[in-house]
């Protein structure tokens, strides 16, 4: 059930440790067999700081909190250009839940507040990725209407 009293701000550096502090979620399920979790983790904890530290342009950091200011979620917006149609869509980079706030439609709330941004700034679509192995995103994403786009493949080289 989505809780009423949380509400979605701009991320402040105050916020920054509890966005870092996420980051091991991203990997928190079955990754492909080539993927190492640290290597996954250290990434994406790289890249959130690199937007937090230098704040480029069409860059954007949102927190969950609740009204007494615990924070429950965040998610990172970035506007890009489609490849295709070359208009503006708004790409969901990162989106996490807090433990303690999982199943209360913390992520749902998040994913609502992306379409808002997306609709007010006149992008075409909302895109995101996930890996196949996180399941309980995919989950929430297809819920939420999300459906595949393009579908990136890999392999291995060694």
């Amino acid at each position: 059930m989505t809780d009423p009293t949380l509400m979605i701000r701009l991320a402040e550096e105050e916020d920054d440790d509890f966005i870092l502090e996420q980051v091991p979620r991203f990997a928190d399920f079955a990754l492909p067999p080539w993927r190492r979790r640290h290597e996954c983790i250290e990434g994406i904890r790289n890249d959130l700081l690199r937007h937090l530290e230098d704040q480029p342009p069409n860059s954007y950091l949102f927190v969950a909190e609740d009204t007494d200011g615990e924070r429950a979620g965040f998610i990172h917006l970035q506007r890009t250009t489609d490849f295709f149609t070359g208009r503006s869509n708004c790409h969901v980079s990162d989106i996490a839940v807090a433990p303690s706030h999982e199943g209360r439609g913390v992520g749902r709330l998040l994913l609502a507040h992306a379409e808002a941004w997306a609709s007010e700034h006149q992008c075409q679509l909302v895109t995101l990725a996930v890996f196949p192995g996180n399941e309980r995103a995919r989950a929430l994403y297809e819920a939420a209407g999300y459906a595949t786009d393009l579908l990136r493949l890999a392999k291995p080289v060694r």
